[in-house]
């Protein structure tokens, strides 16, 4: 479970003063093993896969550093290529997804069956392409061929972002031919790209702050690169943030745009939705601008919100909720 950096809570921990500060995380899963032959169980083959079909988003951590103390499995450094190893390994597992579905639904859809004839064109649509090497995150897809993949769970329809693993004197550096070659690849599906050296970032976690910002400096960095990709995980699955600043706690709370105020009530406790009145919700950027939360209320700012309001990143909500008991 990662943090997300937020200078908004430091700004509202002056105003509250809360015993306790919880900060938004996003949680990644570090999942080693794959290798060339992974949809065939080479490597951890089926564990591999399994827990790939449990994450929303994939972190294509692509090495870029040469060293011959660390030996490479393919023996040599080639960014794009090691990608495409994931990704025809995630094709491969794909293409039997749909095969399994294709045999369960096509009777039907020779007989006449409407939906499921519907269905079968689709998935022979996304079979012709992933035959080609392209993931599903790459095909152009109306959004019923995409609510289809969605329903399959295709490990090539997740999201990806690119980490450029870097020596660490290429850090601040001007991308050579092989990170070029990458930030071109992740370009051609709208992915970002985050540059980091793992061992700087190992280093760095082991300082003191007043350290930290040294390291940093000297490197040419105004913080670590891992808040990049914290960041850039949180904006690749479309989330946001909201505040809550009841004593003894400020917590920020992660959830996916378009989320109700009801849903995210049910987030805190499930008693907040069950018994949900009303949102009371000042903005930040507004907080901010009054220098105090007092005073924000006292300004009128505060607005009060129905159970359908969604909840927009910066909000601060005080939920209101009848408690029930029932013996």
């Amino acid at each position: 479970m990662v943090p997300v950096p937020d200078a908004r809570l430091e700004t509202l921990a002056r105003m509250v003063r809360p015993e306790k500060i919880t900060p938004a995380s996003v949680h990644f899963v570090d999942i080693a093993g794959l290798v060339r032959g992974a949809s065939r169980g080479e490597g951890l083959g089926n564990r591999f896969l399994a827990h790939i079909r449990e994450v929303d988003a994939v972190v294509h951590v692509v090495r870029l550093f040469t060293d011959p103390q660390v030996s490479h499995v393919e023996g040599g450094v080639d960014p794009v290529r090691d990608v495409q190893t994931v990704d025809t390994e995630l094709c491969l597992a794909d293409l039997e997804t749909i095969a399994r579905r294709l045999d369960r639904i096509e009777k039907a859809a020779r007989l006449g069956d409407a939906a499921h004839r519907s269905e079968a064109a689709v998935l022979r649509r996304l079979e012709a392409g992933l035959n080609e090497g392209l993931p599903v995150r790459r095909q152009l897809l109306d959004a019923a061929e995409s609510e289809h993949a969605r329903g399959l769970h295709l490990l090539t329809a997740r999201p990806a972002v690119y980490v450029a693993n870097v020596a660490e004197s290429d850090l601040g550096r001007p991308p050579g031919p092989a990170l070029a070659a990458l930030f071109e690849h992740a370009r051609a599906e709208g992915a970002p790209v985050v540059v980091l050296s793992a061992s700087f970032e190992a280093e760095l976690a082991e300082l003191e702050p007043a350290d930290k910002e040294v390291f940093l400096a000297d490197a040419g960095l105004t913080e670590p690169s891992v808040r990049a990709l914290v960041r850039a995980g949180y904006n690749l699955l479309d989330l946001v943030t909201f505040f809550t600043t009841r004593r003894p706690e400020l917590r920020a709370w992660t959830v996916r745009r378009g989320t109700t105020a009801l849903e995210a009530a049910g987030k805190i406790h499930t008693d907040f939705a069950r018994g949900f009145i009303r949102a009371e919700v000042l903005s930040f950027a507004e907080v901010e601008k009054s220098g105090d939360l007092n005073a924000a209320r006292e300004q009128g700012r505060i607005r009060i919100e129905g159970r359908d309001y969604q909840v927009r990143d910066g909000d601060i909500i005080y939920f209101r909720f009848n408690v029930t008991s029932t013996s």
